[in-house]
């Protein structure tokens, strides 16, 4: 009954990974409840996850990544994409293979991938190359990059923690870098010859304004006031235009003088000028009702349009929803944005989808890309927060130059240490946590905000899942069926089946997921069959941590989704050569690199 109970805990864990319904960290914490509340661990062994060491140095990793970032230590590099980068697009990805891969291998490639998609976004225009041609890619470039070493993803920190977990000993810094290498470069040779043939090309560089992509003039107006309008003395918040209609005030223009966010205390007068965001129905429901005009002479384009909203200290611009951001599953009305920020939303683009209408109620999500309108002040600040990302150059105002070989160099010590054996990983990336503090790169403050707690509830919440299948006796029930329908197939077959079956989990589920699942059944049915483990650890942790044919299996690729202007099959037709080649020879790499010969 406890081996029904816990298969059953699985199945309605992958129900609702699959659903997407709750976010995935709060699926893994209602999975550990499940299995308390049952009996089937203990409360000790339901809490282990948040002190286990690979939840711990994946938290650490987080911090120093964070450090780099805000110390703005990769910056120089936008400086040689511009000189090395070349003129074609298979020029353009190798360089971007060559620049960001080592880097994942070291750093958190999220944090990477979010510190060059801005860089991308701006050298894609000088060197007039469509984004899409090169953001892919990028995603890509990271996801293989963060096999060079064991901390170049959290999929490898908690995979070695599983290895420790059944008994076997934790991997070394470099355990898999003889194969992420050969991995890195089969997959950067595609990327270079094959993949700018079948990239698609869907934001051209002529024709990439913002005003154009989101069509700004069929949403964005400008009205009059008349004397006859019951508009006239109030206040924009005394009139509850912007409560009682679907409208957004832009900037007010008075006596030609323009006055921009916050205009809630601005007084309406007799002649004035709004700049709205409102849709064509609405927009009537006003004149009608408020007595005001729709200016006669404005005949926008959305180029016209788009040099009207940036003018002066005003500006638009993209922003993309991180995977940490405290505003995934809030409304633009819940979290009051334009109160918050000084900003105005004027669209959401999600994947395909571009939603311009009744914004205050869209339910926020990751990967989302908002087109937002406000001062030029309010984008320093968001530039600032770690829950957006602005797709723009970063301001410089915004980072701590004076203390960047600091942090470069208090992860490169971090990596040493850790490579030569004279401290764990754990306890090295610790000291660098510290050391990043004390030199002032981070603000003791600033920790917090840098880790993807999501992430560490999620890795939290599915280690004592893997406790609960082994206790129930489920993993060795599932291993002993898996050998038996597996009669007299070799291990080369075995090694490949637990290869393909852990990258199609990834891709629809997540990559911590997939290796909290497979990784113990895969060990118990080596060890039932007398093969090596360790192969079968491999095969797991690479495919685990290599999804390349959707953009909701890794979240560079959620990242790059909406920027990119891709489509979901997008990654299906450019991705999916990729994970096919990993299935044909990683297998086979694993036996030949590592001597784990399995018949």
């Amino acid at each position: 009954m406890e081996i029904v109970f816990t298969l059953g805990v699985v199945l309605f864990a992958l129900i609702l990974f699959i659903g997407e319904r709750f976010p995935p960290d709060t699926t893994a914490i209602t999975i550990v409840v499940i299995l308390m509340l049952s009996g089937i661990i203990t409360p000790e062994e339901g809490i282990a996850g948040f002190g286990n060491s690979a939840t711990i140095t994946v938290m650490a990793m987080f911090i120093l990544s964070a450090g780099i970032t805000r110390t703005g230590a990769l910056q120089v590099i936008q400086d040689w994409l511009i000189k090395w980068g070349g003129k074609s697009t298979n020029q353009n990805i190798f360089i971007i293979g060559i620049i960001v891969g080592p880097i994942t291998a070291v750093i958190n490639n999220t944090a990477v991938v979010a510190i060059f998609l801005p860089m991308i976004e701006e050298w894609s225009k000088k060197q007039n190359i469509s984004s899409s041609k090169l953001m892919i890619p990028l995603s890509y470039c990271s996801i293989l990059g963060g096999m060079l070493t064991l901390v170049g993803t959290s999929t490898n920190i908690l995979a070695s923690g599983l290895a420790k977990q059944l008994g076997y000993k934790e991997f070394g810094l470099f355990e898999f870098s003889k194969l992420g290498l050969i991995t890195f470069i089969i997959g950067l040779s595609y990327l270079v010859i094959i993949a700018p043939k079948i990239l698609p090309d869907r934001k051209p560089p002529n024709s990439s304004s913002l005003g154009e992509s989101y069509n700004l003039k069929d949403y964005v107006s400008e009205v009059v006031i008349t004397p006859r309008s019951s508009l006239v003395g109030q206040t924009l918040c005394q009139s509850e235009i912007q409560r009682k209609f679907d409208l957004d005030v832009l900037e007010i223009i008075h006596n030609n003088t323009r006055f921009p966010q916050p205009l809630a205390d601005k007084i309406i007068s007799v002649g004035d000028i709004l700049l709205v965001r409102v849709n064509k129905g609405d927009l009537l429901k006003i004149k009608d009702e408020k007595g005001i005009e729709i200016f006669p002479n404005v005949q926008f384009n959305n180029e016209t349009l788009e040099e009207e909203i940036n003018t002066g200290e005003e500006k638009v611009a993209e922003i993309l929803i991180l995977s940490n951001s405290s505003l995934i599953g809030s409304t633009l009305k819940d979290i009051k944005f334009r109160q918050r920020y000084n900003a105005t939303v004027l669209a959401v683009r999600r994947g395909e989808e571009l939603v311009r209408e009744r914004l205050g109620k869209v339910s926020l999500k990751f990967g989302d890309l908002l087109l937002v309108q406000g001062p030029k002040q309010s984008f320093i600040g968001l530039q600032t927060t770690r829950e957006m990302l602005v797709l723009e150059e970063r301001n410089l105002e915004t980072i701590r130059q004076d203390k960047a070989w600091t942090a470069l160099g208090i992860i490169s010590s971090v990596i040493i240490l850790s490579a030569v054996n004279l401290l764990p990983i754990l306890v090295s990336s610790l000291s660098g946590v510290l050391m990043m503090i004390f030199t002032r790169c981070l603000k003791p403050g600033e920790i917090y905000g840098s880790v993807r707690w999501d992430v560490i509830f999620l890795l939290a919440g599915l280690l004592p899942l893997g406790t609960a299948m082994n206790k129930s006796g489920a993993t060795e029930w599932l291993a002993n069926h898996l050998v038996n329908l597996g009669g007299n197939i070799s291990g080369y077959w075995i090694l490949t089946f637990f290869f393909l079956i852990t990258s199609i989990l990834t891709e629809i589920l997540s990559n911590n997921a997939s290796v909290v699942l497979m990784f113990p059944i895969a060990v118990q049915v080596a060890e039932t069959l007398n093969l090596n483990p360790y192969a079968f650890m491999f095969a797991v942790t690479f495919a685990a941590s290599n999804s390349f044919t959707t953009p909701i299996g890794y979240q560079t690729n959620t990242m790059v989704y909406t920027p990119g202007g891709y489509r979901f099959l997008d990654f299906v037709r450019v991705g999916g050569p990729i994970n096919l080649m990993m299935v044909i020879f990683v297998p086979i790499l694993i036996m030949r690199l590592y001597g784990l010969e399995i018949q």
